[in-house]
């Protein structure tokens, strides 16, 4: 069993500090979180993250950027149906490049409290809660990823105790190796596909919002509720 685990920026974060290596065969870092632990595999982050931000990678480490996370989320049918955050990118990157049973996550709840530390280094931008199009609910693009995930194979779980509006399962580290793909409505899922290609919302460049006029918000509430339904999550 392959298991991989995903990092944010989230407080809580840091709670991976302390880890050892076993049971993860593979760790993503996503902008910041590479300082969180040095035995890191890749660092995902944007074109816009400074450079001055990111690692000199080690001969085992690798930086993923757009050249290589855009191709990879167009295959699972592009930014606005899968959501243009870092976190889902990412995700997405690692379902495609790394094809693990099990994708575990922390750090990574884009929940943000009104006042106080935001993020493991202090206060940062809350990227997921800027007016986006693609981000209308945070819910139902969790819910597209888990189904997109178990429809492949891998369980998506989430690490976290904390409050999180990703719809995950939740787990410990203790139990990852057990962990089984959760269960959905597979003709639910069909049929959203099936609107996703009829809509047409694809770009291939991921620059989405060069596009947006393109975009009827009301076709993408009504997606994101028959993901919603599809994962069955209320």
């Amino acid at each position: 069993m392959r298991i991989a685990l995903m990092l944010g920026s989230a407080p809580n974060a840091l709670d991976a500090r302390a880890w050892p290596r076993a049971p993860f065969d593979h760790i993503v870092t996503i902008n910041n979180a590479w300082r969180i632990r040095d035995d890191w595999d890749d660092l995902c982050c944007p074109w816009d993250f400074p450079e001055d931000k990111r690692p000199t990678p080690q001969p085992n480490q690798r930086l993923i950027l757009q050249e290589d996370f855009v191709p990879t989320q167009n295959l699972y049918g592009g930014f606005v149906y899968a959501g243009g955050t870092m976190a889902f990118t990412t995700a997405y990157w690692m379902l495609a490049a790394l094809k693990p049973d099990v994708l575990a996550v922390l750090g990574c709840d884009m929940h943000y409290p009104a006042s106080g530390q935001t993020h493991f280094y202090g206060i940062g931008t809350a990227d997921p809660l800027r007016p986006d199009i693609t981000l209308r609910s945070l819910e139902a693009k969790s819910a597209r990823l888990m189904i997109l995930a178990a429809r492949q194979g891998c369980a998506i779980v989430n690490l976290s105790t904390g409050p999180s509006r990703l719809v995950f399962p939740r787990t410990n580290q203790a139990q990852l190796s057990q962990i089984r793909p959760a269960p959905f409505d597979e003709s639910l899922t069909k049929a959203a596909l099936a609107r996703e290609s009829a809509l047409g919302y694809q770009v291939p460049s991921g620059r989405y919002w060069e596009e947006a006029h393109r975009f009827d918000v009301a076709e993408i509430d009504q997606l994101d509720a028959l993901w919603l339904r599809a994962a069955k999550v209320s």
